[in-house]
C-alpha cells in the first residue's frame, strides 16, 4: 500500500470517527488540493451545517462532501424540488446533473440568492434531493469564451478527475528529503519587460511562475535550462500563473506541447482571459505568415489542466508548499502570489503586476501577509522619473481631447489592451456622457474587447466593490450602456465608421504590434482632424513606441491578398495620456513595499528595463535598508 492510500484509509477512519453515527463514508479521496468526502447519507451531512466546517479545521485540509451515486435521486424528480427551493428572482438558466460526482451545477443570473446566508439554501436543495450543488453566474452580456470554457470542461470531467486525483496524489505524497532549501531561478523578464518567468525550487519540488512572450521581439524564457524542462516537463510539480497577460501567460500552453501533464494554479477569471488571450496569439501569429509555438488544442490542455483558486484561499499544492492568490488591481483576477514553503521555513511572494491604488476598475493591490522574507517585484515604472499622473487628472486630460476632437469633427483613436484598460476607459467615458462632461456619441469597441469586457460582467466579485455592486444590478450596468458598439462586422463596417460622424474607437492591438488597430490607421490616420490617443505602456522595440517618438509615416498591409505593404502617412494628432496604466508608478512601487506587512527581509526587482529596475533596487535598498537586487535573466539566488 502506497503511502497516500495509508493516508487516506487513515483519514477516512478518523473522520467516520468524527461524524454522528447515522452519517456513513463511503469512499475518500484525494481531487488536486481537496479531500472529498462520499456519503450515502448527503441529506443528513446537510441537516448539520457546521459538519464540514469543524472537519476542515481538524484536519486542516479542504473538503468537499459528495453523494454516493447509488444513493442519488431522479434529476427529473430533483429538478422542480431544486427550483422550488431557490427564490425565482435568482433568475436559474440551467441546471446540469452529473451523475459521477452527484453535483448539480446551477447557473443563475444571481448566483448569491442561489448561496443564501452563509449556504443556507445550498443546504436546504442538498436536505431535499441529496445532490451537491455548485452555483456559476450566467455572464450579463454573451460571451463565447466562458460558454466554450464551461461545455468543454464539462465534455472533458472524466478526464479533468483523473488528473485531479494524480495531482491530489502528488500533492500529499510523502517527502523524500531531509535537507532544507529554498531558490528562484530567473528564466525572464529581468532588466527588461516580458517573457516574464521564474522556477521556485525546493529539495521536494520545482514550481514555474509565469511563462510568457515579449511584446515586439521574438525572445522567448530560458525554459530549456536544467532548473525548468531541461531534465523533462514533468519534473516541474506545478505552474502558477499570477495573470492573464501574454507576456505573463502566452506560452504556458507550450509546456503541454514538451509533455507537461501536471496543474496549473490561477484564479478562474485568469483561466478564461488565457484562453481568449492565447487563441487570439496564435491567430494573429498565423495572420502575419509566423509558425505558432503550438496549436490550439494545447491551449485547451492547459484549460483542462487549470486549477482554480480564490483570492485567499490557503492551498496546499505540494508536499512542502502552501501557496495563496491576493488582489493584484492590474487586470481582472491578477494575483500577487504567496509561497509558504516548509513548516515556516520561508515565504516568498511574487508581486505579479500590480495597481497601488483603487482604480475604476479594481481595488488597490493587497499587501498584507502572515509572513514574507522575499518579494519579487515588478519594476515597469520603477525608474526614478517615472510619476505617473493622478487618475483624476489624466481623466481630465482625456475629456479635455475628446472634447477638442469632436469640436473639430474628428475621431478618436485609442489602441488599448482587450483586458483591463479598454474597461478602464469603458467606464470613464460612461461616467462623462452619463454626466454632460462630453457628448453622447458611438463608443466602437474592435478586436476582442467586447469579449474581454463580457467576462469582466461574469466575474464581478473580482471588481472594485462599488462597481460589482453596480453590476448586480442589471439596470446600473455601466458596461451595457448603450453608446457601446461592438464592431464585428469587418473592414466594411470600419469604413463605414471612418465615414461617418465623430465616434470614439477603442481597439486592440495595445501597443500597435498588429490587429484591427492597423486597419483603423488605415482608415482614419490620414485624417488632421483626428487622434491617435495612447493610455496604456508601450514596450521598446513595438510600432506604438515608435508612434509615440515621433514615427509618422508606419509600414501597413495593403490589403489586397497578396499580403503586401506599404507606407502609410499619419497625419492625425498623437497624444499620450499617462495615469490610465494598471501598473503602479514609482511611488505606488515604494508604497507597497513601505507598507508591505510584514516588510520583507530582501527585494528582487524584474520586469523593468535595466535603469528602471536598478533605480528602484537603488532606492529600496537607501529609503529601507533593505537587501535588494536587480537580477539579470538566468541567475539563481539561494535563500535558506
Amino acid at each position: 500500500m502506497s503511502s497516500v492510500d495509508k493516508q487516506l484509509e487513515d483519514l477516512k477512519a478518523e473522520i467516520t470517527n468524527e461524524l454522528p453515527r447515522d452519517i456513513s463514508v463511503s469512499d475518500v479521496k484525494y481531487e488536486g488540493p481537496e479531500l472529498v468526502v462520499y456519503t450515502r447519507d448527503p441529506k443528513r451531512f446537510a441537516k448539520n451545517g457546521d459538519l464540514i466546517r469543524k472537519l476542515a479545521s481538524k484536519l486542516r485540509k479542504r473538503i468537499t462532501v459528495r453523494p454516493d451515486p447509488d444513493v442519488l435521486s431522479d434529476p427529473r424528480e430533483a429538478e422542480p424540488k431544486i427550483l422550488n427551493v431557490i427564490p425565482e428572482e435568482a433568475g436559474v438558466t440551467d441546471l446540469d446533473f452529473h451523475a459521477d460526482t452527484g453535483e448539480v451545477v446551477i447557473e443563475a443570473e444571481k448566483p448569491g440568492m442561489v448561496i443564501g446566508r452563509h449556504g443556507s439554501t445550498l443546504r436546504e436543495i442538498t436536505q431535499q434531493v441529496g445532490w451537491t450543488p455548485e452555483v456559476v453566474r450566467t455572464p450579463p452580456i454573451e460571451s463565447s469564451t466562458v460558454s466554450n470554457v464551461r461545455n468543454f470542461l464539462k465534455q472533458e470531467r472524466e478526464d479533468r478527475r483523473r488528473i485531479l486525483e494524480r495531482t491530489g496524489r502528488q500533492i500529499h505524497r510523502e517527502q523524500l528529503s531531509d535537507d532544507e532549501w529554498v531558490r528562484i531561478t530567473t528564466l525572464g523578464c529581468c532588466r527588461e519587460v516580458g517573457r516574464a518567468s521564474f522556477i521556485v525550487s525546493t529539495p521536494e519540488t520545482r514550481i514555474l511562475v509565469d511563462c510568457g512572450d515579449k511584446p515586439g521581439s521574438d525572445d522567448v524564457p530560458y525554459l530549456q535550462v536544467p532548473e525548468a524542462l531541461g531534465s523533462g516537463a514533468n519534473s516541474l510539480d506545478a505552474v502558477v500563473l499570477t495573470h492573464a497577460h501574454l507576456d505573463h501567460s502566452a506560452l504556458i500552453p507550450l509546456l503541454f506541447k514538451y509533455g507537461y501533464d501536471g496543474p496549473i494554479y490561477t484564479t478562474e477569471p485568469t483561466r478564461d482571459l488565457m484562453g481568449l488571450l492565447t487563441l487570439d496569439y496564435l491567430d494573429v501569429a498565423s495572420k502575419e505568415g509566423r509558425a505558432p509555438p503550438y496549436e490550439s488544442e494545447m491551449v485547451r490542455e492547459a484549460i483542462k489542466h487549470t486549477i482554480p483558486l480564490e483570492y485567499g484561499d490557503v492551498t496546499d499544492i505540494a508536499p512542502d508548499v502552501k501557496l495563496t492568490f491576493h488582489n493584484a488591481g492590474h487586470i481582472l483576477g491578477s494575483a500577487v502570489t504567496h509561497f509558504h514553503i516548509g513548516d515556516g521555513l520561508y515565504n516568498v511572494a511574487f508581486s505579479g503586476d500590480i495597481h497601488y491604488e483603487d482604480t475604476r476598475l479594481f481595488n488597490g493591490a493587497v499587501n498584507d501577509f502572515p509572513r514574507v522574507e522575499t518579494l519579487v517585484l515588478e519594476s515597469t515604472y520603477g525608474g526614478r522619473n517615472d510619476y505617473q499622473t493622478d487618475q483624476e487628472d489624466s481623466e481630465q486630460t482625456l475629456i479635455d481631447v475628446i472634447n477638442k476632437t469632436y469640436e473639430n469633427g474628428g475621431k478618436v483613436v485609442i489602441p488599448a489592451f482587450a483586458v483591463g484598460r479598454s474597461q478602464e476607459i469603458m467606464l470613464v467615458l460612461e461616467e462623462a456622457m452619463r454626466s454632460g462632461k462630453i457628448p453622447s456619441m458611438p463608443v466602437h469597441l474592435d478586436g476582442m474587447i467586447w469579449e474581454a469586457t463580457a467576462i469582466h460582467t461574469t466575474y464581478p466579485e473580482y471588481l472594485r466593490d462599488d462597481l460589482r455592486d453596480r453590476i448586480f444590478h442589471e439596470d446600473e450596468n455601466p458596461f451595457l450602456a448603450e453608446e457601446f458598439n461592438h464592431i464585428d462586422g469587418g473592414e466594411e463596417e470600419r469604413q463605414e465608421v471612418a465615414d461617418g460622424d465623430q465616434a470614439i474607437i477603442l481597439s486592440t492591438s495595445g501597443m500597435v504590434t498588429g490587429g484591427p488597430i492597423m486597419s483603423w490607421l488605415r482608415h482614419i490616420g490620414p485624417d488632421p482632424d483626428s487622434r491617435l490617443v495612447f493610455v496604456g505602456y508601450q514596450a521598446q522595440g513595438t510600432l506604438g513606441r515608435r508612434i509615440q517618438n515621433g514615427w509618422d509615416e508606419i509600414p501597413v498591409n495593403d490589403n489586397d491578398g497578396r499580403g503586401r505593404s506599404s507606407t502609410l502617412k499619419l497625419k492625425m494628432d498623437v497624444e499620450t495620456v499617462d495615469g490610465f496604466s494598471g501598473h503602479a508608478d514609482r511611488q505606488g512601487l515604494e508604497n507597497f513595499v513601505k507598507t508591505m506587512n510584514p516588510r520583507p527581509e530582501k527585494v528582487l526587482c524584474v520586469h523593468g528595463d535595466e535603469r528602471s529596475v536598478q533605480d528602484l533596487s537603488s532606492a529600496l535598498y537607501h529609503n529601507y535598508n533593505m537587501r535588494t537586487f536587480a537580477p539579470k535573466n538566468l541567475e539563481t539566488f539561494r535563500f535558506k
